[in-house]
């Protein structure tokens, strides 16, 4: 049976898409090819890099990559997900095929304050809030 394929996408696709990604393929990589993409791609947010480090997870070689590039492409998916605020998972395109469009929204770890630790930890709480979300998704999707 061949893997349906998940895309995430988020505004620069350096984080939530990211985690996303990482945590769909761990959990539930038996069913589902995850990919992440952004609207305006950006740099790998060294926050993702290191909450998925503390869940042996490396992302760091990963490269951010454009949502209109992945449109672009042809590639036909399951299910796309917006991990972004609403306004924002607007501008996304509409992908054909049979895909199920969800919004999933998520706190922007590039707009957390405060030292290093403290953005860690909020970070870490968006992961765990991401996890959860992939831990129903593929708990009703699966099987």
């Amino acid at each position: 049976m061949a893997k349906k394929k998940v895309l995430f996408i988020c505004i620069h696709n350096g984080g939530r898409s990211q985690i996303a990604e990482a945590l769909m393929n761990k959990i539930c990589g038996n069913f589902f090819e995850a990919e992440s993409a952004g609207l305006e791609p950006g740099t790998l947010n060294p926050l993702a890099v290191e909450v998925l480090r503390q869940e042996g997870i490396d992302i760091s070689g990963k490269a951010t990559r454009a949502v209109f590039d992945v449109f672009k492409s042809g590639k036909i998916f399951s299910h796309v997900i917006t991990v972004c605020d609403e306004t924002s998972a607007e501008r996304c395109p509409i992908f054909g095929g049979v895909t199920k469009r969800l919004h999933w929204s998520f706190a922007d770890p590039s707009k957390f304050e405060g030292t290093w630790e403290e953005r860690v930890e909020k970070t870490r709480e968006v992961r765990n809030q991401i996890e959860g979300k992939i831990l129903e998704f593929c708990k009703e999707n699966c099987c």
